[in-house]
């Protein structure tokens, strides 16, 4: 049994898909749709989704431009970590729904909403992103998920409901895309159908963010970003607004052809999936702010980070920004942060990016004590100590299996 809706906000990108789903709300729920379009820095025009939406007869439309939101509250906190899920992926899609979320939220109290709809399928992670999100933000809200309540199973049932209701499809959109595609300013990913079979390389029309590394420029190009606190703020000595610094960060990605990652991931749900991404700045930016904490960074902060990052990039991949734990482990993050400023020089060229520099008003880096020359800082015969000291154990160890065999229990 359908449950009782008065206002719905939808999250609507203005697509066929999102079209659909904001009629079918009308015609099931019988009840009023309020539509969320946010420009997250995905590359494309928004207006049409508000033309397509008065069209389709909604009065409350919002759309809003939360780029730089997004990349200063959500992309640089997690930067500040090195996060990476699985050890590769740099959770471009994952970072952008708790913003999507809350705003969803925020707009239904504005309104007085009291449900939420997204268009997340039934298969992926995007759906319990979504909807811990809600229910973290707003434990009471209704959360409508059209891909597990509809019975609009095929392209052609879509097609159908679209011209029942007298919804436009392009022509373009009568058949199937060969991908989907999920992008905003960090990244750009692409999965699903002709990218389905792990054993087939991707076609190079699939890549929409970054050049051919094999046809890129056969000279590097050396940039230097500089970073206060954990983030950066400036690229070759320009200061940049978080957004405008990252966009600057894509466009010398792309054209080196920085970013590309083929990677077969475990979703949340339980299944493996092929995803395409590109991120050419993030890519960038994470081997610019390893350079920086190289130099700044104490070793049992480093090796502190370095071991909680799985667990703190699996709370984002799953979906539990919102959380306590996702709290507490980024207070810890941006506590080592406080000295992480300086500048990284880096070297672009032809799918890589490499630090070739760094230095810092900070630095715990000592010429004197590692220089392979006479020095009168460092008494060499300390080390002897240092060295028993870490040994005993493995020393006493060493002798009791000298004189005793393992007891049996048998």
């Amino acid at each position: 049994m359908t449950q009782s809706v008065n206002k719905v906000v939808l999250a609507y990108s203005g697509g066929l898909d999102t079209s659909i789903i904001l009629k079918w709300l009308e015609v099931e729920y019988n009840c009023e749709v309020v539509t969320f379009t946010a420009d997250l820095g995905q590359g494309e025009e928004l207006e049409p989704a508000r033309q397509k939406a008065e069209m389709l007869g909604i009065k409350e439309i919002y759309i809003e431009d939360l780029r730089e939101e997004f990349v200063r509250d959500y992309v640089f906190p997690m930067f500040r970590a090195n996060t990476l899920y699985e050890g590769q992926y740099l959770l471009g899609t994952s970072i952008a729904r708790p913003l999507i979320s809350k705003r969803q939220i925020e707009i239904a109290r504005e309104t007085g909403a009291d449900a939420v709809c997204h268009g997340a399928t039934g298969k992926g992670n995007d759906q319990i992103r979504f909807e811990l999100g809600y229910y973290g933000l707003q434990p009471d809200i209704k959360v409508i998920a059209p891909w597990r309540e509809w019975d609009l199973q095929s392209r052609t049932a879509l097609l159908d409901f679209a011209e029942k209701h007298q919804i436009p499809v392009p022509k373009d959109k009568r058949g199937e895309s060969p991908f989907s595609v999920d992008a905003n300013l960090l990244h750009t990913s692409s999965e699903g159908k002709a990218l389905e079979d792990p054993w087939v390389d991707a076609e190079e029309y699939v890549y929409s963010r970054t050049d051919n590394p094999l046809t890129a420029p056969d000279e590097p190009d050396y940039i230097e970003v500089e970073f206060e606190k954990g983030d950066p703020v400036a690229i070759n000595g320009v200061a940049m607004s978080p957004a405008t610094l990252l966009t600057e960060l894509n466009t010398y990605g792309k054209k080196h052809g920085i970013g590309r990652l083929d990677l077969l991931e475990n979703r949340f749900i339980g299944m493996k999936s092929r995803g395409i991404y590109e991120t050419p700045g993030g890519t960038i930016l994470l081997e610019a702010h390893r350079g920086i904490e190289q130099i700044t960074l104490d070793k049992g902060a480093t090796h502190l980070k370095d071991g909680i990052m799985p667990k703190y990039a699996e709370l984002i991949y799953n979906g539990f920004w919102f959380s306590p734990e996702r709290d507490m482990l980024q207070a810890l993050i941006d506590k080592s942060q406080e000295f992480v400023a300086g500048t990284v020089r880096l070297m672009l060229y032809k799918g890589s990016v490499r630090t070739v520099g760094r230095k810092s008003p900070f630095s715990l880096y000592s010429m004197e004590h590692v220089t392979f020359e006479e020095d009168s800082v460092y008494d060499q015969t300390d080390a002897e100590g240092f060295i028993k000291l870490n040994a005993l154990r493995l020393r006493l160890l060493n002798q009791r299996g000298k004189i005793t065999e393992p007891p049996s229990y048998d």
